[in-house]
């Protein structure tokens, strides 16, 4: 058991007209819930960019977006399912995910990986739409 001081969350964004939201995505970990966004405009079309909770957080609200309060560890992280959830801005809105990586303490110890090999590679059958109408989540393996 380690502390998890740290969650990186790497997202891609397909390049396909209409990939891009403006609407909400959350990331479970170690049986909560985090928001990611940041003050850059998320998930256009084409977006690649890696977001940060814990030590060193790039995301907006990081004080309460901290996998460190409530303390959580790694045995957590195998405990409990790790996902990716959209909730769009409106019952029309998705968004086309290309990939998602989570590295749990990604420079320390206990060093988790998890991802969706189905979206491994650029192809139309590997990306999903996510949305209300649809689906909503996309849950992830530890490799």
């Amino acid at each position: 058991m380690t502390d998890i001081t740290q969650v990186s969350v790497q997202l891609w964004t397909a390049t396909e007209a209409g990939a891009g939201t403006n609407g909400f995505v959350y990331i479970g970990v170690a049986g909560r819930e985090f928001h990611v966004d940041s003050s850059r405009d998320d998930f256009e079309s084409g977006d690649n960019y890696t977001y940060v909770f814990g030590i060193g957080a790039n995301v907006l609200d990081s004080a309460r977006n901290d996998p460190r309060l409530p303390r959580l560890d790694t045995d957590d992280a195998d405990r409990y399912p790790v996902y990716l959830r959209f909730e769009g801005v409106d019952n029309d809105d998705a968004w086309c995910l290309e990939g998602v990586t989570v590295v749990v303490n990604p420079s320390g110890t206990g060093t988790r990986t998890y991802d969706n090999p189905r979206l491994a590679g650029t192809g139309a059958d590997q990306k999903i739409w996510l949305g209300k109408r649809f689906g909503q989540t996309v849950y992830l393996r530890r490799i």
